[in-house]
């Protein structure tokens, strides 16, 4: 079979399965059960064929959910279960709010703040935009804030978990593209912590440019000695725990699995030691990462498989020399690759696009020359992007679901198109400086 009609074969199966409505792990395994009895099944009866190729198809994929370099995806996860449902994200978040002052936008600086700092503690872009949307949306709106000034600097800040670690997407990118997770989180912080400060120019322009879009009102003033009191005890030591978590892994003092192991540990004793943790939260907070550490091994294995396919398919190593036989710059075969995922996340979650792509995607970078650490960033910036790509980006509905019921989805759209441009604009420096991701990494060699 011609490569093109096995990549059409397997991505068609996966596409139509989950279009009828199937889970996009369940309808990878079930496409990749069909194409190994296909691909791999040799001659003689199905039944036969059934058992050659699945079996052969389970070993080749069994190793990559049993990888060591998966163990930080559950302790990401569950750090950012406990800080979420112990309150501490509540209570770091009004500690920003009370030491950022009376500031023309101060609502919507706050919601920069605090999001930047509670993404990096959560890892949860999703988590990020419900709290910050529930608690701010509807404060901002009756304050006299413009839905734009409000809804903005949330779907913003929701995706900076992708980047800044602990981001268990970048473990799971990091697992699923063979690259080293160490590395590729320290790349996500620089390129973090600048979109932050791309959001913070961008809320300062808005003001500047219409006053009334975020009115200056009085806020009780605040000591400084209290302000002392917020600073260093209730934000400068969850804020260590990623400090740490990153000066672990870059100085290597500690692997990327024991260093999400210590920040694991150093939420669980902070909420211990402000009282905050109930076995009702302890409960809450190990459910919902075992729930997604179970999606996510499932994820992994189909991917591990479905790449086993292309390439015993020949699809993979086709379309790559048909890809690089045209006489395109490798930055404008960047460049499509970086619009199809955008397109994609018009439809699709990060995970399922992520399953579709990294197969092919970076067998391709690498052939076309690219530092791959560096291409890793591209690829979760453009996650990052495609989670409030209109008209389906999953951070869109999400806050929908939290924000007052007379905002439409006009409003969300238009709110998230001026942080899409700062994301584009940091993808563009990304190429042109590509040190940007890759200093961090360096450093710690």
């Amino acid at each position: 079979m011609e490569w093109y009609y096995a990549l059409s074969f397997l991505l068609g199966m996966i596409l139509f399965l989950m279009f009828m409505g199937i889970p996009v792990a369940l309808a990878f395994i079930a496409a990749n059960m069909i194409g190994a009895t296909y691909f791999m099944g040799g001659n003689g009866d199905l039944l036969r064929q059934m058992s050659r190729g699945i079996g052969q198809l389970v070993n080749n994929a069994l190793p990559t959910v049993t990888t060591f370099n998966l163990m930080p995806v559950p302790m990401f996860l569950l750090m950012g279960e406990i800080f979420f449902h112990t309150g501490l994200g509540n209570k770091m978040f009004a500690a920003v709010e009370k030491l950022m002052g009376r500031i023309p936008g101060r609502l919507s600086f706050v919601t920069v703040a605090g999001g930047t700092a509670f993404a990096t503690l959560s890892g949860s872009s999703l988590g990020s935009t419900a709290l910050l949307g529930s608690l701010m949306v509807p404060e901002m709106e009756a304050k006299g804030y413009k839905k734009h000034m409000a809804i903005g600097p949330i779907l913003g800040t929701g995706g900076l978990a992708m980047l800044i670690p602990p981001s268990a997407l970048a473990v799971l990118l990091a697992t699923l593209a063979t690259l080293d997770v160490g590395d590729l989180l320290l790349a996500g912080v620089v390129p973090g912590l600048m979109l932050a400060c791309f959001y913070v120019i961008l809320i300062l322009g808005l003001c500047l440019w219409d006053p009334t879009a975020a009115p200056v009102y009085e806020v009780e003033p605040t000591a400084f000695s209290e302000k002392m009191r917020l600073l260093f005890f209730d934000i400068m030591p969850m804020m260590s725990i990623v400090v740490g978590v990153i000066l672990l892994i870059m100085n290597g003092w500690a692997t990327p699995s024991e260093s999400a192991a210590f920040g694991c540990v150093g939420v669980l004793l902070l909420a211990i030691v402000y009282r905050k943790l109930t076995w009702a939260s302890f409960v809450a907070s190990v459910t919902g990462a075992l729930r997604v550490t179970t999606m996510a091994l499932l994820i992994i294995f189909g991917s591990a498989t479905f790449s086993a396919l292309l390439a015993f398919s020949g699809a993979s190593s086709g379309l790559i020399r048909w890809a690089t036989q045209f006489e395109f710059d490798p930055i404008v075969m960047l460049v499509i690759m970086f619009c199809i995922l955008l397109v994609l996340g018009m439809f699709m979650d990060q995970l399922s696009m992520m399953l579709l792509t990294v197969p092919i995607f970076f067998p391709l970078a690498q052939t076309l020359g690219f530092d791959l650490i560096w291409f890793g960033v591209i690829i979760l910036m453009a996650l990052e992007i495609s989670f409030t790509t209109p008209p389906f980006g999953l951070l869109l509905f999400v806050m929908k679901g939290v924000a007052p019921p007379d905002t439409t989805m006009r409003d969300i759209y238009m709110a998230a198109l001026p942080y899409m441009g700062c994301a584009i604009l940091l993808v563009v420096l990304l190429i042109i400086f590509p040190q940007i991701a890759l200093w961090l990494p360096n450093l710690g060699e």
